[in-house]
């Protein structure tokens, strides 16, 4: 069977050639003999999987030295609670702006440590934008301030950073990671699951500066700890291996295809195909004002339902599958993440055209 072009949300469509490369190093790894699925995470020859990954995302990113990079496990959902536990422990409060289902849960989480200032919401727009902010709502006193980058249920990106001044800024960076380039120096700890631009489900990476190390609440348990797995390089338990090792894999591939600034004209462009054929078309629309608009996650509808389900599955007929956009939404959603190539862009806008054509 050919591979179809695989607009899903997460876990997502990752590049053909680090498939290919994994078939290829799948039974037997370099000359250790063995599968990496089958290789002790105290191995030498591991240690080097995990060494070069931490390197090469350092590379990729430009994190400081003064950052250290975890690759942990519990997804994004487990760090709503990590980063209270590690953060939340001065004042004991955060701030919080919600954007997204994701932001919400990462708010409500954290109120069970603490208290939580949201600063500003557009839930009474379905998350449509990013809401402007009012500066004279930031708490000073925060131990943090909470952003999701990039919402992917929704389509909305951050395009500027907030001016948080000293707080430290965490980011949850889950579906925009080495999608375009970002100053990792604005932020106390950025974070990441891996299954949408880095590779399969089961691996979160963690980026922490140092200083914010070592403060975790008294309850807070061993494993749920940043300065536990930083002090054990990931190591303190047995890690997602074979997780890390493709994501090392994917680094690789991001480096051969430019670097990050590569991948974000390439991204751009992609985006804009879609975005330039919602703008003029009568049929299909976007849901998302446009200074918000997501790189990454493009949602769109038909003027009425039913419609909607045809297309879904006429284009699931014709190779483009999981398009079918989040409840909340409805309609479409088509993620475009660094994997999908501009050819499959291409042949959706191309079905799209078709599909007005015949149903208007």
């Amino acid at each position: 069977m050919e591979r179809v072009f695989n607009f899903s949300a997460g876990p997502s469509m990752l590049p053909l050639e680090v498939l290919e490369q994994a078939q290829k190093e799948f039974v037997c790894y370099g000359s250790s003999g063995m599968s990496v699925m089958e290789m002790s995470h105290r191995s030498k020859v591991f240690e080097g999987i995990l060494e070069k990954a931490q390197a090469d995302l350092r590379d990729l990113m430009h994190i400081p030295d003064n950052y250290k990079i975890l690759f942990l496990q519990g997804g994004g959902s487990t760090q709503f609670a990590m980063i209270p536990l590690n953060l939340m422990n001065k004042n004991n409060k955060a701030d919080y702006v919600v954007t997204g289902q994701w932001a919400k849960k990462a708010a409500e989480e954290a109120a069970r440590y603490g208290k939580v200032n949201i600063v500003a919401s557009s839930a009474d727009t379905t998350f449509d934008r990013i809401p402007e902010l009012d500066e004279s709502k930031f708490d000073k006193h925060a131990d943090y301030f909470y952003i999701t980058l990039n919402n992917t249920i929704y389509g909305t990106r951050w395009t500027k950073l907030p001016n948080v001044g000293d707080v430290p800024l965490v980011g949850d960076m889950s579906s925009s990671i080495l999608s375009e380039e970002i100053d990792i120096t604005k932020f106390g700890l950025l974070f990441a699951g891996a299954q949408k631009n880095l590779g399969p489900a089961g691996v979160t990476v963690v980026i922490i500066r140092e200083d914010l190390l070592g403060n975790a609440m008294d309850f807070t348990p061993t494993m749920l700890k940043y300065d536990i797995h930083a002090k054990n390089n990931s190591l303190y338990n047995t890690p997602p291996t074979y997780g890390i090792y493709f994501m090392g894999r994917v680094f690789e591939w991001v480096k051969a295809q430019g670097g990050v600034a590569a991948l974000q004209k390439r991204n751009e462009e992609k985006a804009a195909l879609l975005y330039d054929f919602l703008d003029s078309s009568a049929f299909f629309r976007g849901t998302v004002q446009k200074k918000d608009r997501s790189l990454m996650n493009v949602p769109f509808v038909l003027p009425t339902e039913e419609l909607n389900a045809k297309f879904i599955k006429e284009a699931g007929e014709k190779g483009f599958v999981n398009l079918k956009g989040h409840r909340t939404v409805g309609g479409m959603r088509a993620s475009i993440y660094n994997a999908m190539p501009r050819e499959g862009v291409e042949a959706l806008v191309a079905f799209m055209k078709q599909f007005e054509a015949e149903n208007k």
